[in-house]
């Protein structure tokens, strides 16, 4: 029987292996893709940790979201051929050489755009739009106040809000390295949140008023400083604790200046409002086309060194965008 290479979480918390896994039959409704490149999402290791609130039993290959060439199509599939250029999303199973999903997890890949980046897409500038643009609903010369800003969603955050929503973005990071690349990425400054105040360098650079919006995806300290950083009838959008900590919101916060506290869950647009999910897709596919958008990739890692890539992004080392190739 034919078979495929694929990363495989075994046990929790334990190193991934790498196998040859065989290849399932194709349901009418699903299509056979060949992985050119599969993103690295924090989510990606908080699973295989048994800490990610969709949990999922070993063993599981993790991947959440790729780009790559469709190889087979079932007896129900109209919208795609052998040939075509795709990306795909999946709860899991694309951190592998192969993935089975179904047609309307699909999206062509069009011309000009290329599998790196296109394997970009999905999860950091869809996560970025519905921040932005569904969530806080950011207008055109608002200032926006993102953290983390030089991961993958951050510097997707910066992208979009200024090169398609034309707002300014103060970007706040744990180093002078990844403000400087926040800087270089179209943020009007950089804040350097592990040598000083948050709070008070976002006041300054504000002239005491505060931001119209704060992206926040760090938690613990940095979320509190962030919400005392709005300004008045601000919106704060949580999009993740990569700090460890859970904040608490201390309600007199959101009442001294009519402040607005929401989430944003990428993921659950896929059960909720479909359309919505699919359009975000198809917009960002489409800013990317047009030379609007410019993902930053900052690291690339063959499936071979899958447990390396994992401890780039454990360690704090990445920059932008991790991905995983399979060529």
């Amino acid at each position: 029987a034919r078979g495929y290479r694929a990363a495989l979480c075994t046990e929790l918390a334990k190193p991934l292996l790498l196998r040859d896994l065989p290849a399932p039959p194709l349901q009418p409704h699903q299509v056979r893709v060949g992985v050119h490149y599969c993103g690295l999402n924090f989510a990606d290791i908080l699973a295989c940790q048994g800490l990610y609130q969709d949990k999922h039993t070993p063993p599981f290959t993790p991947g959440m979201e790729f780009s790559g060439t469709v190889m087979e199509t079932g007896e129900n599939i109209s919208a795609v051929k052998e040939g075509y250029r795709v990306i795909g999303v999946t709860g899991t199973k694309a951190m592998a050489a192969e993935c089975v999903v179904d047609e309307k997890m699909l999206w062509q890949i069009p011309d000009g755009v290329s599998y790196e980046d296109a394997a970009v897409l999905p999860i950091s500038y869809g996560t970025a739009w519905l921040a932005l643009r569904r969530r806080a609903q950011l207008q055109p010369g608002e200032t926006v106040l993102v953290t983390a800003g030089a991961g993958a969603t951050g510097l997707a955050i910066i992208d979009l809000a200024v090169n398609v929503f034309q707002a300014k973005v103060i970007a706040a990071a744990g180093s002078d390295p990844k403000c400087e690349l926040a800087l270089t990425s179209g943020a009007s400054h950089g804040v350097n949140y592990s040598r000083g105040s948050l709070r008070e360098e976002v006041k300054a650079l504000t002239g005491g008023r505060g931001v119209d919006v704060a992206i926040e995806a760090v938690g613990g300290d940095i979320f509190k400083a962030a919400l005392q950083s709005l300004a008045w009838e601000g919106r704060i959008v949580v999009m993740g604790f990569a700090g460890g900590k859970i904040p608490s919101i201390p309600a007199n916060l959101l009442l001294l200046k009519n402040v607005s506290a929401m989430g944003v869950y990428w993921g659950r647009y896929q059960e909720e409002d479909f359309p919505l999910f699919s359009s975000t897709i198809s917009s960002v596919i489409q800013y990317c086309q047009e030379g609007k958008i410019h993902p930053h990739i900052g690291a690339v890692f063959k499936l071979e060194e899958v447990n390396e890539a994992f401890n780039h992004v454990l360690q704090r080392k990445s920059m932008g965008k991790v991905i995983i190739s399979m060529k």
